[in-house]
C-alpha cells in the first residue's frame, strides 16, 4: 500500500505539474491570438515529439522532455536594420553576427504572403508586455486558486491557548539516558502522565488551577511542583477531563527562552532535578477553515518567501553542489527539481504520520503546487532571455526609446533589436539546463525531505 500511494503522490504532481505548463503556454496563446499573431506551434516539453495534432494553423502537442513549453509565434526578432524585410543578409562575419542573423532568418522562415503584419515584432508595447506576461500570470492564477481553495476548503494551522500532546513517556528515564534506553523495564516506575491516561493529540488546558497558554508552559508549571499533587485538566476529542497527579522527581532538560534545549559551552544538554509529568507538548494549532480576507494576504507570504529564494539561488546552488558531492545535510530551503519536486509529492502521500489522514495529504500537495506556481511566476520575471521577463524587458524599452525620442523630437529609432541580446539568452540556457542537471542529480543522491 505504501509503494502504490508513493506512486500516486508522483502522479499527482506530474499531472499537476504538466497542466502548470500547459496553463502559463495557453496564458501566452490566448493573447497571442486575441492580437492577430500567428502562432504555429504550442507544445508542453522539449526534445521528440511525442505527440500531436494540427488545428487550423496551430500544431498542438506533448514532446518527450517535461521541463517546460513553448508556443511558436512568427517573428519574433525583427530584420536587421536596412535589410529587406523578407530576406536577410546570408552570412555576417563574427560568431555571434552570424548565430543573431540566423535567429532572424529562423523567425522569419515561416512568414508567408499575408502574414507581414502578423508577426510579433511588429505588436504595440502594451500587447507585446501582455503576451509576454500571460504565461506567468497564469501561474500566479494558478497560486492564487491553490491557496483560495487551501484556505477556504480545507483551513490552516491556528495557534490556540492550551498546549497539545505529543507523546507521552510510559516509565520514568532519566534525561540522559532518554537517548539510549528506548524501552522499559520492569524496575522502571511508570510515569504520572501515563498513569492518568494522558494521550498523544490531548489539549492540556490548566495545571493546577493556571490556565496553559503555550507549550512551554507545562514545563514551567510541573517543574516545580515535584512530590505535589497536581490537578490537570485536558480535553479530549471536545470533553473535558481531569485527574491529579503527582509529578515526580526526575533528571530533566533544561529549556530555553526560545523554546529549545539548553546547551553548555561544551555543546552537551543542560539538565537539572524538577518535575517530571511524563509528557512533550506542542503548540495547539488544530486546522482551521480561513476567510476570503485571508487570501491576499497568504499568497503575498508566499511571493515574498519565493523571491527570497530566488534572490539568493547562486548562493543555495553552491549549497546543493557541497550536499550533492559532499556528505553535509541538504537545506530544507534547497531548490529543487521536478524529481525532487515528485519525491516530496510520493514522501507526502505514503506517510502515515501526516496528520488529519487524506485531507492532510492532499492540502500539502496543493500547497506544494501553489509554491511550485509562485516560483515559476517569479524565476519567470527575470529580465533576461530566454524567459519571459527577458521579452518584456525588451518591450518596455522600445517603448522607452520611443517616448524619448518624441520628446526629443527625434525620429522615431523603431524596432528594439532583441536578437542583439541573443549571447546572453545562450549563456543563460547554458547556465539553466546546468542548474537543471546539478539539481535533478542532487534529488537523487541527496533529496530534500518534507518528513
Amino acid at each position: 500500500m505504501t509503494v502504490v500511494a508513493y506512486i500516486v503522490g508522483v502522479l499527482a504532481i506530474a499531472l499537476g505539474i504538466g497542466l502548470s505548463i500547459a496553463l502559463h503556454e495557453i496564458g501566452h496563446l490566448v493573447p497571442a491570438k486575441k492580437f492577430g499573431l500567428k502562432v504555429t506551434q504550442y507544445m508542453v516539453g522539449f526534445g521528440p515529439t511525442v505527440w500531436s495534432r494540427r488545428r487550423g494553423e496551430t500544431e498542438y502537442g506533448v514532446k518527450a522532455i517535461p521541463l517546460g513549453g513553448y508556443i511558436r509565434m512568427i517573428g519574433m526578432f525583427p530584420p536587421k536594420p536596412g535589410d529587406d524585410p523578407t530576406h536577410l543578409r546570408a552570412s555576417s562575419t563574427g560568431r555571434f553576427s552570424q548565430l543573431m542573423d540566423q535567429a532572424r532568418q529562423d523567425s522569419m522562415e515561416e512568414v508567408g504572403p499575408g502574414d507581414e503584419n502578423r508577426v510579433f515584432y511588429k505588436l504595440s508595447v502594451p500587447k507585446k508586455v501582455v503576451i509576454m506576461l500571460g504565461g506567468p500570470v497564469m501561474n500566479l492564477l494558478i497560486a492564487t486558486v491553490c491557496m483560495a481553495g487551501l484556505l477556504l476548503l480545507y483551513g490552516l494551522p491556528t495557534v490556540k491557548p492550551g498546549a497539545q500532546v505529543a507523546s507521552v513517556s510510559e516509565c520514568v528515564v532519566p534525561a540522559a539516558k532518554a537517548q539510549t534506553q528506548t524501552t522499559c523495564t520492569a524496575a522502571d516506575p511508570k510515569t504520572p502522565a501515563y498513569t492518568a491516561g494522558l494521550r498523544p493529540g490531548d489539549v492540556i488546558t490548566s495545571i493546577d488551577g493556571t490556565a496553559v497558554q503555550g507549550s512551554t508552559d507545562v514545563g514551567a508549571l510541573i517543574q516545580p511542583r515535584a512530590g505535589r499533587p497536581t490537578t490537570i485538566v485536558w480535553t479530549r476529542d471536545g470533553r473535558e477531563q481531569r485527574a491529579t497527579l503527582t509529578p515526580v522527581e526526575n533528571t530533566v532538560a533544561q529549556i530555553g527562552s526560545d523554546g529549545k534545549v539548553a546547551t553548555g559551552s561544551d555543546g552537551q544538554p543542560l539538565t537539572k532535578l524538577a518535575g517530571f509529568l511524563g509528557v512533550s507538548s506542542m503548540p495547539y494549532a488544530p486546522i482551521e477553515r480561513q476567510p476570503v480576507t485571508e487570501v491576499p494576504g497568504a499568497v503575498g507570504s508566499l511571493f515574498t518567501q519565493t523571491a527570497g529564494v530566488v534572490l539568493h539561488i547562486p548562493q543555495k546552488m553552491v549549497g546543493v553542489a557541497q550536499a550533492a558531492f559532499g556528505s553535509g545535510p541538504r537545506a530544507q530551503d534547497s531548490p529543487i527539481s521536478v524529481v525532487g519536486v515528485g519525491r516530496i509529492g510520493g514522501e507526502i502521500a505514503s506517510s502515515d504520520v501526516i496528520p488529519d489522514g487524506t485531507a492532510g495529504k492532499i492540502a500539502l500537495l496543493v500547497s506544494l503546487l501553489a509554491s511550485l506556481n509562485m516560483a515559476l511566476f517569479v524565476f519567470n520575471l527575470i529580465p533576461l532571455l530566454p524567459l519571459d521577463g527577458g521579452h518584456v524587458a525588451g518591450a518596455l524599452w522600445e517603448g522607452l526609446k520611443r517616448r524619448g525620442a518624441r520628446v526629443l523630437g527625434r525620429a522615431d529609432p523603431g524596432h528594439v533589436d532583441v536578437a542583439k541580446a541573443l549571447p546572453i539568452a545562450y549563456t543563460m540556457a547554458i547556465v539553466l539546463v546546468s542548474m537543471s542537471a546539478l539539481l535533478i542529480y542532487a534529488d537523487l543522491v541527496n533529496p530534500v525531505k518534507l518528513l
